[in-house]
This record gives structure tokens, C-alpha cells and sequence, in this order.
């Protein structure tokens, strides 16, 4: 999703699917009488929102305009726009995009009835998002060019001379900012910055320009190792095929800071002008319909409505041991880009 595009999905909405969801305002319409359009600001990744948004069209009657791009773009966009934005939701791939929304005042608090459905831990600390989604940060790695047993234990290790020439990185990818972050607050921002310096010189000759490049480099054993979400590697499995993979994923040792669990989630523009129908698809997202699409999709992603269990394969969500570091720690992601740009990997 490199590029911003705008797509319209219509559909009609059907009386009997519509009262089946038990969302309030099924079927909401304009003063003039038309239905009500929604304008999505989708930093997720398509796989994801196209089929919950069409799903949401169909049992509601509201109209769902998707603007898609880089969350932190998108970010920027609303808070250049301000209020006058278009945006009435605004769905991101990672916390941080969100966090900083939240820091500027641009977002509605939403009712405990949505931030209810989800645990505490994977919404925003003000109310003023839900997390939809999560996934975890894990080593993919070529197994014609390594065995487990030569894996690093942590992502510290990644700055050892031994990795030069190995290590695939995707430094201006947004997905990368979680992790750097959680290495500063494990070990302190100087350290973070020699390590990041370290590591940007291991992978000279495979900088990528996001973690489907990076999943791609090492499973074509242009690389041997990578640090990317689960579901890329998950993603490249479901378009190539099982016999096409020459890669594995491998998690780092229990808390360490390279093993962090990071959520997508969705949030309400303060300046909608449609905040009950931008609610409902918030609202959706972390439904049972909307975490079981998300569950069965090839998203790949962990839905995070208990009792909803994600795709085959995955590791249980209960089961995985990230490190201690939760979205109020993570922030907007302003220090890792400092830090990346301190370290002049960017």
C-alpha cells in the first residue's frame, strides 16, 4: 500500500441482514433522504478493510468512501486538514499513527459499550480509539541459509558484525517503529542509536522499502534473516504457495525488545459530521462478524475479541510471550523516527 487512492464501494443494504447486526442506526440516512457516505482514512492494509467494509455497507446501508495509504501520510493529512478534514474514521495499522491523533485532540472519545469489547490493555489510555487487531513482531529467516539453532536470541544481537550482509531491513517502513521503540526503552536511547547505526550497516545491501520486500528478500535467500509483523510471511505462504517457501519465522527469547506484540485499531474524527454512523463502523470493526472476517481473512492478523481465535497456524494469542511494552509506552512514534534519523538510517 504505497500509493493513496480513493475507491467507493456501494452496495444495498438488505431489511433482514440489517437488523440481524443489532447496530443502532442500521440503515441511517442524509437530511435529503439518501444514505449516509462515510469517509474511511485507511492506513491498514487492503487484505484487511475491503471485506470488513463491505460487509459493514451490507448490514448497515452506510456508504463507505476509503481513502487508503500510509498510516502516518494519513496522519498527517488529518492534521494538516484540521477541521475541515473529510476523514470521519480513521482505521491504522500500528498504535503509534493513532496515538498521535490522540495527543493533538483530533479524536472523539468513544462510548464503553466499543472500548468494552476488546481487553483495556489494546485501546487507547483516553477512550478515544478501540485496537481491532494485533500482531507481533518475529524473525523470518531462509532455511537454506540458516538452521534454528544459528538464530540470535535477541534483536540486539542483529548489531554483531556476524549478520553483516545478511539482514534484510525496511527502515521507512511504519511497521519498524514499534520495535525501535521498544529497544530505546529497554536499553536507552543511546544505545539504540549505536545499535540502530549497527544494524543499518548489516543490511546495506538489502534495504527494502517495507516488510513484504523484506519477507520476499529473505525467502528468495537474497537475505538470510529479517525482522517483520507474522502476518507478511503468513501473506507470502498464501499468494506463492507452501512449496514456493525457502523461509521460516522463528520468535525472539520471551520479552525481549525486539519481540513486541503491536495493535491495529480505529478511532473517530472529533470533527465528523456523521459521528453515530462513524461510531457504528467502529463499532463493526470489533464485532463478532468484524473480528470473525478479520479471523478468517488472509489478513493473518490476531483478532483481539476474546473467544475469537485467529487463522490456523498462528500461534495463540494467549501463548505468545512479547516484551512488556504496551501502546501508552510505544507513543506516537516520534522518538524512533528521531532516532532513525539521529543514526541516519532515513
Amino acid at each position: 500500500m504505497r500509493r493513496a487512492r480513493f475507491r467507493r464501494v456501494w452496495t444495498v443494504c438488505a431489511a433482514v441482514a440489517c437488523a440481524a447486526t443489532g447496530l443502532a442506526g442500521c440503515g441511517a440516512r442524509t437530511a435529503s433522504g439518501g444514505p449516509v457516505t462515510l469517509t474511511l482514512y485507511n492506513g491498514q492494509h487492503p487484505q484487511t478493510t475491503q471485506a470488513l467494509v463491505a460487509a459493514f455497507e451490507r448490514r448497515t446501508g452506510i456508504l463507505v468512501k476509503e481513502h487508503d495509504g500510509d498510516e502516518d501520510q494519513l496522519a498527517a493529512e488529518i492534521e494538516e486538514e484540521g477541521p475541515a478534514t473529510p476523514a470521519d474514521v480513521f482505521y491504522s495499522e500500528n498504535s503509534p499513527a493513532l496515538m498521535s491523533l490522540e495527543g493533538k485532540g483530533l479524536l472523539e472519545k468513544l462510548p464503553a459499550s466499543i472500548l468494552g469489547r476488546v481487553p483495556a490493555r489494546y485501546d487507547s489510555p483516553a477512550g478515544d480509539w478501540v485496537g481491532v487487531s494485533a500482531r507481533v513482531s518475529v524473525m523470518v529467516y531462509n532455511t537454506h541459509r540458516l538452521t534454528p539453532s544459528k538464530l540470535p536470541r535477541s534483536i540486539l544481537d542483529l548489531a554483531s558484525r556476524r549478520w553483516k550482509g545478511k539482514l534484510a531491513l525496511a527502515p521507512t517502513d511504519t511497521d519498524i517503529l514499534p520495535v525501535i521503540t521498544s529497544v530505546a526503552r529497554a536499553v536507552g536511547q543511546s544505545r539504540a542509536v549505536s545499535w540502530l547505526k549497527a544494524v543499518d550497516a548489516n543490511a546495506s545491501s538489502n534495504i527494502e522499502p517495507d516488510n513484504e520486500a523484506v519477507t520476499a528478500a529473505v525467502n528468495d535467500g537474497r537475505a538470510a534473516l529479517g525482522v517483520v509483523d507474522q502476518y507478511y510471511w503468513y501473506r507470502l505462504r498464501a499468494e506463492i504457495g507452501a512449496r514456493a517457501m525457502h523461509s521460516r519465522i522463528a520468535y525472539f527469547a520471551p520479552g525481549d525488545p525486539g519481540y513486541v506484540l503491536d495493535v491495529s485499531g480505529a478511532g473517530v474524527l472529533r470533527s465528523s459530521h456523521h459521528l453515530a454512523a462513524a461510531e457504528q463502523l467502529v463499532a463493526f470493526l470489533v464485532s463478532a462478524t468484524g473480528q470473525e472476517l478479520i479471523a478468517h481473512s488472509d489478513s493473518f492478523e490476531y483478532p483481539l475479541l476474546p473467544g475469537v481465535a485467529p487463522a490456523p497456524g498462528l500461534v495463540p494469542l494467549a501463548d505468545l510471550q512479547p516484551a512488556p511494552i504496551g501502546v501508552a509506552q510505544l507513543g506516537d512514534g516520534t522518538l524512533a523516527v528521531q532516532l532513525e534519523q539521529e543514526a541516519q538510517v532515513i
